[in-house]
């Protein structure tokens, strides 16, 4: 008996020793770094209301500066959505509970995009056409895709088995991404019958060299700040996962014990 319980005793502290190791989120490693996204930040918010002239050529030249704020938004959210993207395909070939964390995470700072990006479009039709929504096709394709993201959360929500819910919501978030380049360019730009302008940004005669300075300065803010955000979150369902792994091996090497003195 004596024999058998020191076996046990061993096979706890294999268990301890290999889920022990769970390295701490250093907040205070990147301070230097995150004070100058702040500064970026800052300097983008105040370049785009004071230093930005007049949008001429619209009905309410001062508000629609925020098309330097929108379009970012638009450009990050797409960015997150490619990252959910790879994660996605990366868990469906590897498998791994990380890859799924990374894939997810992404596709929730991705909607949280597409999210300021319908409001900051809202307030630019306000400037732009009177009123925050008239059910242009842009504005209906992305109330549609807000609407794929939110069914993407529903969906692994409703399923219980976690090997299943990562295994469906990395399929789904595939669909999902697929329909960001369609609904968000290929759609609108198919027809005339749209009040949004095109070639904003593709075009030299779309945007002046100021707008484009502050605009571009925002997206790269922005990635930066869905980068950090992506990181620390990632890090910290990393965490849940190991102490959730300790959790259940202990469990097992307290039943393991339990049987084997019943037994005896």
């Amino acid at each position: 008996m004596s024999g058998m319980n020191k076996s046990v005793q061993s096979k706890n502290r294999v268990v301890d020793s290999s889920t022990a190791a769970i390295p701490p989120i250093n907040f205070t490693q990147l301070r230097f770094p995150k004070v100058l996204l702040l500064l970026l930040l800052c300097a983008t918010t105040v370049a785009g209301f004071l230093w930005l002239p007049p949008a001429v050529a619209f009905r309410n030249p001062g508000l629609a500066r925020i098309v330097v704020f929108h379009v970012p938004c638009s450009i990050v959210a797409s960015i997150a959505s490619g990252v959910t993207l790879w994660y996605a395909i990366s868990y469906l070939i590897t498998r791994s509970s990380m890859d799924d964390v990374k894939s997810r995470v992404s596709a929730e700072l991705s909607l949280l995009f597409w999210v300021l990006t319908t409001v900051t479009g809202a307030v630019f039709a306000k400037a732009q056409w009177g009123t925050y929504w008239n059910w242009d096709i842009k504005q209906g394709a992305i109330v549609l895709l807000l609407m794929i993201y939110a069914a993407y959360f529903a969906l692994r929500s409703a399923i219980i088995d976690e090997r299943k819910q990562a295994a469906i919501g990395a399929a789904y978030s595939i669909f999902a991404t697929i329909c960001v380049p369609f609904l968000t360019y290929v759609l609108p730009n198919s027809t005339e019958d749209t009040l949004h302008p095109k070639g904003t940004i593709t075009t030299k005669e779309g945007l002046s060299p100021e707008y484009r300075i502050v605009l571009w300065a925002g997206v790269l803010g922005l990635t930066l700040v869905y980068v950090w955000v992506w990181r620390q979150h990632v890090a910290l369902d990393e965490i849940r996962l190991k102490l959730a792994a300790r959790r259940s091996a202990r469990r097992a090497a307290r039943t393991s014990g339990f049987v084997v003195t019943e037994t005896e």
